[in-house]
């Protein structure tokens, strides 16, 4: 895996991909790769010269189909390498009651040539993983957010030119605020800032509390603000959630179904539950019913569709959560965090009905 723009840079490393079939069927099995390699220009390999790791899927769905085992090789020396792909651990021979199993054939050996590359980019790169599509659908997101909440912030007759200040304000520190919260709930990893992961959560925790000082501070009204936001904010994620499918971030678990969509974790490509389209969808089924709201319901208290718009999201990712690939953090967490979502959701459900017919 090349990348050209940062190709001679330090530190250097390598990127490879095992390709292989899932067995037709059966039950889940676990399967292991011995990647080794050494540096072509090298008559007497020392430390950086050589590598010899082993990568393990720990569950392979039969029926899945193509899979693509991507190992990424630190701390070796600058240069062109010839690499192999071995597999030492595979499938098991079916169970069979009173004729012999015949076992699956085996999986091939593969060998290449290839150079090394600067490392922190083969990070993010991969078997369908595109480099650019989550920061540039990211950003797409943030667009469509800032020229709704304009057209919305007009009708209301806010003032559009310093709710747009402010709203890039909160968005520059709501990255930050992204990064903190990823380093913060996962604290295995040790990522420096700028190249950890993010979280919405933490996003969308520093967006609104950068949003509601600016808005205090600049003499905007807070109420009003927070309504015309909603709508842009969650169409924005929906936005976003797309280029997390494409970039490799929230993948869904392995399936053998056909409705699964062939996406990477940047590790392991295989089919998976398209959660991140799910979820993209369900964000855009709120975002167009706050838009709706917005412009053809009087909302008794001044913020609340966006309370009611964020309430209902969360409601709907808490279950989604289940079928990403990454266990959750906590047991409890998640089951506390839907029923709040679903008690505020009920409550301005109930205070919108209290208005109408009061």
């Amino acid at each position: 895996m090349g990348c050209e723009p940062a190709r001679d840079l330090e530190p250097q490393g390598l990127g490879l991909t095992y390709w292989f079939d899932a067995a037709p069927s059966g039950e889940p099995y676990s399967i292991a790769v011995r990647f080794t390699g050494r540096r072509i220009s090298s008559d007497d390999p020392g430390m950086g010269d050589a590598f010899d790791v082993v990568h393990t899927v720990d569950r392979v769905i039969p029926g899945s189909g193509r899979i693509a085992l991507t190992a990424r090789i630190p701390g070796v020396s600058r240069g062109e390498w010839k690499v192999a792909a071995e597999p030492v651990r595979g499938p098991e021979p079916p169970r069979t009651t009173g004729t012999r199993a015949t076992r699956p054939a085996l999986l091939p050996t593969a060998t290449s040539t290839g150079a090394t590359t600067y490392f922190p980019a083969l990070g993010a790169l991969g078997p369908g993983v595109r480099l650019t599509a989550w920061p540039s659908l990211v950003g797409a997101g943030a667009l469509v957010a800032f020229i709704l909440q304009g057209l919305l912030a007009d009708q209301r007759d806010l003032p559009v030119g310093r709710l747009f200040l402010v709203s890039v304000l909160a968005s520059l520190i709501g990255v930050v605020g992204a990064k903190v919260y990823y380093l913060l709930t996962h604290r295995t990893e040790k990522s420096p800032l700028l190249r950890a992961g993010m979280s919405v959560q933490g996003f969308v925790i520093a967006a609104l509390a950068t949003l509601l000082s600016g808005a205090w501070l600049t003499g905007i009204s807070v109420g009003p603000m927070l309504d015309v936001t909603g709508p842009g904010l969650l169409f924005g994620m929906a936005i976003g959630r797309l280029g997390c499918l494409l970039g490799g971030c929230c993948a869904g678990r392995p399936t053998a179904s056909r409705w699964g969509v062939w996406s990477s974790d940047r590790r392991v490509g295989v089919r998976r539950i398209p959660v991140q389209l799910m979820e993209s969808g369900m964000a855009a089924t709120v975002a167009t019913a706050t838009l709706f709201a917005a412009l053809t319901v009087d909302v008794p208290i001044d913020g609340l569709l966006l309370v009611a718009g964020l309430a209902a999201y969360i409601l709907g990712r808490q279950f989604l959560f289940p079928l990403r690939g990454l266990p959750r953090l906590t047991t409890w967490g998640r089951v506390t965090t839907l029923i709040a979502a679903a008690l505020v959701l009920v409550a301005v459900m109930a205070i919108e009905f209290g208005a109408q017919t009061g």
